[in-house]
């Protein structure tokens, strides 16, 4: 029934969990809020994955207002270090390169700026994927659906002949609703495993 595998890159294919990574770093919660907001949870956060802004725009912009707000000094830390989160799964690369000797058609569908993707397509990913799109690339993040759209266009792919998984919820909904079978990757790679099975997704 399935001849598509998609996967998402943070929280699914590398790690990347900035709320934690800012409990480790601040030990303050109403300053990991704060930071937070002003970085991985800000408007420049969604442009710089949509393709819209250069890295060094959003950089200027969360420090601008970061200023306003007295967190320069965090929101600065933040933004040279964070990048070192992204942790690849070595079991998740193991994944893909099982299903893709079963048969199957692996993809990628990630909200990602240039230089991340750059990054990742060069140490972890480099010809572990037949293919896929990415949100700074045509300037659409999940959950909006035209970004999956362009995905099934791009290779013409059915979503019904899909599986799609991904850590957030309303990625995996948005997703659904064009038709494709959907996975929340929630904790490790053991209990993905066990929800392709259900999908007569052979993995073994």
């Amino acid at each position: 029934m399935y001849k598509n595998i998609v996967f998402d890159f943070g929280g699914v294919m590398v790690d990347f969990d900035p709320k934690e990574y800012l409990v480790d770093r601040l030990c303050n919660a109403d300053v990991e809020e704060q930071v937070y907001q002003l970085t991985f949870g800000s408007e420049e956060w969604k442009l710089l994955d949509a393709g819209l802004i250069t890295r060094f725009e959003a950089n200027q912009r969360m420090l601008a207002r970061a200023k306003e707000q007295g967190r320069a000094f965090e929101v600065q830390g933040v933004l040279d270090d964070w990048m070192h989160i992204l942790r690849p799964r070595r079991r998740m690369q193991e994944l893909v390169q099982k299903l893709k000797s079963h048969g199957y058609c692996v993809y990628y569908l990630s909200n990602i700026p240039e230089d991340v993707l750059d990054l990742l397509m060069e140490r972890d990913m480099k010809g572990l994927f037949d293919g896929g799109v990415a949100s700074c690339e045509v300037h659409i993040n999940k959950p909006d659906p035209r970004i999956y759209q362009a995905l099934l266009d791009k290779y013409g792919l059915k979503a019904k002949e899909s599986v799609f998984i991904d850590d957030r919820l309303d990625n995996i909904q948005a997703a659904f609703q064009l038709g494709f079978t959907g996975i929340q990757m929630k904790d490790s790679v053991g209990t993905l495993v066990r929800s392709l099975a259900t999908c007569n997704v052979v993995v073994r």
